[in-house]
């Protein structure tokens, strides 16, 4: 029988063509057996020979893991994640020269290398206050003159 060359068909419809066809669950060299008339090999066989190949480290007995409680798992996971505080929106009243000295010292800390936000100063501000002495802390505040509360006019 004159063999003519076969033209290789798209790879696009070769996977179509096995997704599709009941047929096309056999083997390659199944198929190829069936064409050339030879007596196909079982897949069993195959799979057999396949796994005798296999290295024998696969074969050793699995060992049970520890059980470990799926409760105690997620409170340990929840104690090392720290809390986000409790972030609170506020606005302030602070005169023009207070302001434009929080924006020199915002420009000195750019200056040195870290460059902060309003509120990072502010903050600051508080936690210095914070470790004052009591006779410290009533003199900073004296210093402070008092102004009028609320939104300013004009």
């Amino acid at each position: 029988m004159p063999t003519t060359p076969r033209k290789p068909t798209p790879r696009r419809a070769t996977v179509r063509a096995k997704r599709s066809s009941p047929a096309s669950k056999t083997s390659t060299a199944a198929r190829k057996a069936v064409q050339s008339g030879a007596p196909a090999k079982a897949p069993a066989a195959k799979k057999r020979a396949i796994a005798a190949a296999k290295p024998a480290a696969q074969a050793l007995p699995k060992t049970k893991a520890p059980e470990v409680n799926p409760a105690k798992v997620e409170k340990i996971e929840k104690a090392e994640k720290p809390k986000k505080p409790k972030l609170v929106r506020d606005s302030y009243t602070i005169p023009k020269a207070e302001y434009q000295a929080m924006d020199a010292l915002k420009q000195r800390a750019t200056a040195l290398g870290q460059p902060p936000k309003k509120s990072e100063m502010l903050r600051a501000g508080i936690m210095v206050l914070s470790g004052l002495s009591d006779a410290a802390l009533l003199a900073a505040l004296a210093a402070v003159p008092a102004i009028k509360t609320g939104r300013p006019k004009g």
